[in-house]
């Protein structure tokens, strides 16, 4: 074994998400339902940890907002599962919260093939999350937030490293404490969730910590951007059958109009769900809904507040 291949196991050894659980040693020989009470029991924790990292989430989220709103983006990275997390969260954003293309993008080690099969030692190379950073351009104004559940693999550190020193804010989401993802980047998460079920199967309560945080990053980014009114998705895209009845339901939760009031607001402002809740709210036609929306930055509250000064 070489000296770089005892590093590696050392480190290895000495990662709370690679720890071995001896009580768990046999549980091959149980039960599957004493195996799904186990697994459901360790899940169970998983909110918990988050909870003990939320002044550390929200304050990234604050940071996130605010470059948003001067037109910059959010770029998650990272290999493997987490990679696919990041990719997941940015894909939902346009359909959810009608961003723009590009708004919210995920860069996975090894490119769009890597979602779907594993690509070998994409993940240990930072060089190749430098050039993926270059590809979009990153600067000043963007958020880059790396995702490695170990919080040491090259591809996500060498994103926040070099993102960093473009300018760009960072976030560093581990589930390793003291990790060098979170050193690296000017807001460090670290969700720790302890050890696996599966020794080292960091896709298990590791993956679904990271998709948590992930979630409240993107949400709760949106709503302090003006994404909703309320807890209702009002800039949601109206892409298919469903969305555009859930569409006609959000117009009616915030207005409380006749299903007529609410077809011929949609029919005025060309299905935009924000654009028919002012127009029913103020009193307002299309053009001036569209206006005042746009005078308030999309905050639908400071659009009905100036329509009604």
């Amino acid at each position: 074994m070489t000296t770089e291949h005892h590093g590696l196991r050392a480190e290895l050894d000495s990662l709370t998400t690679e720890a071995f659980r001896p009580d768990l040693a046999e549980i091959d020989t149980l039960p599957t339902l004493d195996i799904a009470r186990l697994m459901n029991g360790e899940d169970a924790q998983v909110a918990a940890a988050v909870a003990r990292c939320l002044p550390e989430i929200s304050a990234a989220i604050d940071a996130v907002a605010a470059r948003m709103a001067d037109g910059g983006r959010l770029v998650y990275a990272g290999a493997g599962t987490a990679g696919r997390l990041g990719v997941l969260d940015a894909s939902e954003c346009p359909p959810t919260f009608n961003t723009r293309p590009g708004q919210v993008v995920g860069v996975i080690a090894g490119g769009p093939r890597a979602l779907v099969t594993s690509v070998e030692g994409a993940e240990d190379s930072a060089e190749l999350a430098r050039r993926d950073l270059d590809a979009l351009g990153i600067g000043a104004a963007d958020t880059v937030v790396g995702i490695s559940a170990s919080g040491r693999t090259p591809y996500a550190v060498g994103a926040v490293e070099h993102a960093r020193a473009l300018g760009a804010l960072t976030v560093g989401l581990s589930c390793n404490a003291a990790s060098p993802l979170a050193a690296a980047a000017a807001h460090g998460i670290e969700v720790v969730v302890g050890p696996e079920l599966l020794t080292g199967s960091t896709r298990l309560k590791a993956g679904t910590a990271q998709k948590l945080v992930l979630n409240m990053l993107s949400t709760v980014t949106m709503i302090r951007l003006g994404k909703t009114y309320g807890n209702l998705m009002v800039d949601v895209r109206a892409s298919n059958d469903k969305l555009r009845a859930r569409s006609r339901r959000i117009v009616a939760l915030a207005t409380g109009a006749s299903d007529a009031e609410i077809e011929d607001a949609l029919t005025a402002t060309g299905g935009e769900v924000k654009n028919a809740v002012l127009v029913i709210l103020a009193g307002v036609d299309g053009p001036t809904a569209a206006r005042l929306l746009e005078e308030s930055g999309g905050h639908l509250r400071a659009a009905l507040t100036a329509a009604a000064g």
